[in-house]
């Protein structure tokens, strides 16, 4: 990236005349010693504190204190009659040159070498503007990235990927100071890495202290120094919550031990009188994004605004002095995860409203055992999911000993009774907000617009028309029966990605070879459309071989039958590391080729398979690529095929929209997935896997809903000329 390196000219001017000449000229190349500024760069800053320090508010106030740096250093045999930095770098973004490229002899003394290279020798050093008592603005970060960025790939002398602060094996120093959290390899100061934007002191404070506190604390897993909010640093206070508590070894798990021991303490960090668990509690805080009090060990007024406005923001009340006590546990473990209890960016108002009468009804009023105080961010997630579950089970009768959120027979009992009666309170509230959830839906009528649920209909009795033409949309986008109620087989498409496993469907797809007496019987079952494997990537000889792909003569098999048949195409797609752009590539053209040789006709479309719970992160660094190879590899062989994506519905829904899957096989049945949780049905959803089950002794079979007017499938085959 281009930048602008000011000659030492520019603060040259400033230093007094008998110098002035010599401060201003270009740095004199180093000789008798070694340089070589292979290592990476050292990160500086101007000093401690000093109330007699010069401000920094003009480009002039930064150029004359470098010339007050000069005139320090010169006639210092530590800096050989010169400036001790080869660049400097101010709050308004400027760089300037000190020794620059050609002398690295500054305070090389007789420090430990590091990895073989000496600290000044082997290293640029760069010294930021600012002391101890200032913080990093983002022209500064920005100037130091591009600096980097510069000295790694453009500068004469190039040098390596280490970002190391001038305190690293020097204890002595505490520089470069509040830069300290950037001064690393991966901050947003790294142009190897995405820029992050500025970090939090008080979040670094908090990192630091935990690691030099119970660095000897039995089990204790230090956290990064970096100023950012992360499980690892919220983990590392749970431990430290531990070891004040006497709980040994520490675990990173905020568990029913913890939990109970926080209870039975009984006190609210108001009346907590350790100030090391203070600090764990504003250090939290700080996590959260709350401002609380900037001296950590101090429970200050901002400190209580803070956990009062937390309570709030959960749904509960710090005015009821038996609630306050009661939540203390509940709130201190969300404290200490990655939960949010604010709205975040693409976050639903609606929805944390709901949130947060989950956690006042059914945490705080009912005390549900299993239940803790679930997110209220605006977003519908797993945990979110989870606290809706506990709630209807609650609602449908179930004792609260046995309420575990999971969608099992007990509760599968209670919809198909209670949950499908007259819906009045507080089931049905939970009832439409699942509906809200699940918002938007595909309307048949009006397929390119997505059909919203009004809010307004959550907190009502009332079955008004805009509750029920969203219902029976959602029905019929689903392909449940259209019957505009609560019936239980909605209720089971709300609330998991399986829906009603029970239900009838035409698809299916096995790793089996169909046969025509097994065709028969397919169709015998009420099956029309069948999924099979185009190849296998293990040979016949290995022993985890299944036989899975297609016999030369299947398909025209199952089309004789009476079956139609969609493809899928799956090397070993079941782990993040199978996933790359060129293995999408490769596996792009042999499906091309497979496809061909079996006569598929142009225009089918060969489903590729994710096979495991992508997350978002994966998705982005691995699954997008992958497909975007599988794309190129289609195109370039005269997009004779569609690419289809089978996965999560999260999956489904990015390919789809990130990539262009013609169309998406959702794996329904893994209703665990976190992919499946919080996520609507793909627009394009042709398939819903959502029952795996033995169709004969030793024949599995996956039992898929096939969505009207979607993949017809292969009919036909080419004749072969």
């Amino acid at each position: 990236m281009p930048i602008t390196i000011r000659p030492r000219a520019t603060w040259g001017q400033y230093v007094s005349e008998p110098r002035r000449a010599h401060a201003s000229a270009a740095p004199v190349p180093t000789t008798g010693r070694e340089w070589d500024p292979v290592g990476g760069v050292f990160i500086h800053h101007r000093g401690p504190f000093n109330p007699f320090a010069r401000s920094y508010d003009t480009e002039e106030d930064c150029q004359r204190d470098i010339a007050e740096i000069y005139e320090s250093h010169w006639n210092s045999a530590d800096f050989d009659g010169d400036i001790g930095y080869n660049f400097l770098v101010c709050q308004h973004g400027n760089i300037y040159q000190g020794r620059g490229y050609e002398r690295g002899e500054a305070n090389s003394g007789t420090a430990p070498r590091i990895d073989g290279l000496g600290r000044n020798a082997g290293f640029y050093s760069i010294c930021a503007l600012m002391r101890s008592n200032h913080y990093a603005a983002e022209p500064l970060l920005r100037a130091f990235r591009s600096l980097i960025d510069h000295l790694r790939n453009e500068a004469p002398r190039r040098t390596g990927p280490r970002i190391l602060p001038h305190s690293y094996q020097h204890g002595e120093t505490e520089c470069p100071g509040n830069l300290t959290m950037y001064a690393r390899a991966g901050s947003t100061i790294d142009p190897a890495v995405a820029w992050s934007g500025l970090a939090d002191i008080h979040i670094y404070r908090a990192q630091q202290w935990a690691n030099i506190t119970y660095a000897n604390a039995p089990g204790y897993l230090r956290c990064p120094e970096d100023g950012r909010t992360g499980w690892s640093t919220v983990l590392s206070l749970t431990q430290g919550l531990q070891h004040e508590l006497g709980i040994s070894p520490t675990v990173q798990n905020f568990g029913p031990g913890t939990f109970n021991a926080v209870r039975a303490r009984n006190l609210l960090p108001q009346q907590e009188f350790r100030a090391n668990l203070i600090r764990i509690y504003n250090g939290a805080l700080w996590c959260k994004g709350y401002w609380t009090s900037t001296e950590q060990g101090t429970w200050s007024g901002d400190s209580q605004a803070a956990i009062e406005q937390l309570y709030a923001d959960a749904g509960l009340s710090y005015s009821n002095q038996t609630m306050r006590h009661a939540m203390w546990p509940h709130v201190l473990k969300a404290m200490l995860r990655m939960d949010q209890f604010q709205l975040v960016p693409g976050g639903d108002a609606n929805i944390q409203t709901i949130q947060r009468r989950l956690n006042s009804r059914y945490v705080a009023g009912i005390g549900i055992p299993a239940m803790g105080l679930v997110p209220c961010d605006g977003i519908y997630s797993r945990d979110v999911q989870q606290g809706l579950m506990m709630a209807i089970q609650h609602e449908i009768g179930i004792p609260s000993a046995s309420i575990n959120g999971y969608f099992g027979p007990g509760t599968q009992t209670g919809l198909r009774t209670v949950g499908s009666g007259t819906l009045t309170g507080d089931l049905r509230y939970l009832f439409r907000s699942a509906c809200y959830f699940n918002s938007p839906t595909v309307s048949p009528d009006n397929p390119g617009t997505p059909l919203g649920y009004r809010p307004e209909d959550i907190g009502t009795d009332t079955a008004t028309s805009t509750h029920l033409n969203w219902l029976r949309a959602f029905q019929r986008f689903s392909q449940i029966p259209v019957t505009g109620t609560n019936d239980y087989t909605t209720w089971a498409q709300l609330l998991v990605s399986s829906g009603d496993t029970d239900r009838p469907a035409i698809g299916c797809d096995c790793i089996t070879e169909i046969t025509a007496t097994r065709g028969g019987q397919l169709v015998a079952a009420g099956y029309r459309i069948v999924g099979r494997y185009l190849d296998e990537h293990l040979p016949p000889g290995d022993p985890f071989y299944l036989g899975k792909a297609l016999k030369p003569t299947e398909p025209q098999t199952i089309l004789d039958a009476g079956l139609r048949l969609y493809p899928i195409f799956q090397y070993n797609g079941t782990q993040l590391m199978n996933f790359t752009y060129e293995k999408g590539y490769d596996q792009g053209r042999a499906a091309h080729h497979k496809a061909v040789g079996y006569r598929l006709p142009a225009g089918t479309c060969i489903y590729f398979a994710v096979d495991y719970d992508a997350l978002d992160a994966e998705i982005d660094s691995n699954v997008r690529p992958y497909f975007e190879g599988v794309r190129t590899a289609l195109t370039e062989l005269g997009n004779r095929y569609f690419f289809g994506v089978y996965g999560s519905r999260n999956v489904c829904n990015r390919i789809s929209r990130e990539v262009g899957a013609r169309w998406s096989f959702v794996s329904g049945m893994s209703w665990g997935f976190s992919g499946n949780l919080g996520f609507p049905l793909p627009a394009n959803w042709s398939f819903n896997q959502i029952r795996e089950y033995e169709f004969r002794p030793g024949w599995g079979l996956d039992h898929n809903v096939w969505r009207d007017g979607s993949d017809p499938g292969v009919t036909t085959l080419d004749n072969g000329e």
